[in-house]
Formats: C-alpha cells, sequence, structure tokens
C-alpha cells in the first residue's frame, strides 16, 4: 500500500500545478485548514471532496471491555466528515449490475 501525501508533497503538488511558490501553497493549505477550524460548528464544504459536520451524541450505556460493567457514556458532540458522492465515485467505483 502506498504511503499517503504529507503536507510537503501536497504543497509541492499544489506548487506545481498552479504556478505557485511552495510557500504560497503551504500557507494556501494552512489557511484552508484555519477556515474549516472556524467554521466547522456550522458545517464547512470543500467541493467535490466533503463535508464537515458537528453532531450530538445522545448520552447512552456501554460496557467497560475489561471488567464487563455497564457505565454510562454522557451526551457529546462530535466532528464528522461527510465524503461527496463524486469523491467517492471516483476512489470507488460503483458496482456495475
Amino acid at each position: 500500500m502506498a504511503k499517503p501525501l504529507t503536507k510537503s508533497q501536497l504543497a509541492a503538488t499544489i506548487a506545481e500545478k498552479a504556478d505557485v511558490t511552495k510557500k504560497s501553497a503551504t500557507e494556501i493549505l494552512d489557511l484552508l485548514a484555519q477556515l474549516s477550524y472556524k467554521h466547522a460548528k456550522d458545517g464547512f464544504t470543500l467541493p467535490g471532496i466533503g463535508k464537515l459536520v458537528l453532531v450530538s451524541r445522545k448520552a447512552r450505556m456501554g460496557r467497560n471491555p475489561q471488567t464487563g460493567e455497564q457505565i454510562k457514556i454522557a451526551a457529546k458532540k462530535v466532528l464528522k466528515f461527510r465524503v461527496a458522492k463524486a469523491c467517492k465515485d471516483a476512489v470507488v467505483p460503483a458496482k456495475k449490475k
């Protein structure tokens, strides 16, 4: 299995394709990350890739795997990433019937 792209590799690829410096490409990536952190609570969409969504989980009963004892898990908010259909179809083609 191939290794995932590092931030510097991603910045280098963006710099090459967009004809900008690596420093500018890195700044763009940092800005994109900051925007996603700031707007995730409202839903942050990267067109063609997916969407960050803040979801509220209800309180529930869980189980300690070591002791088997039941424990109460408190309600909390979690951040989820929903993959866009275009991205999913590009990475994992639909099965033909």
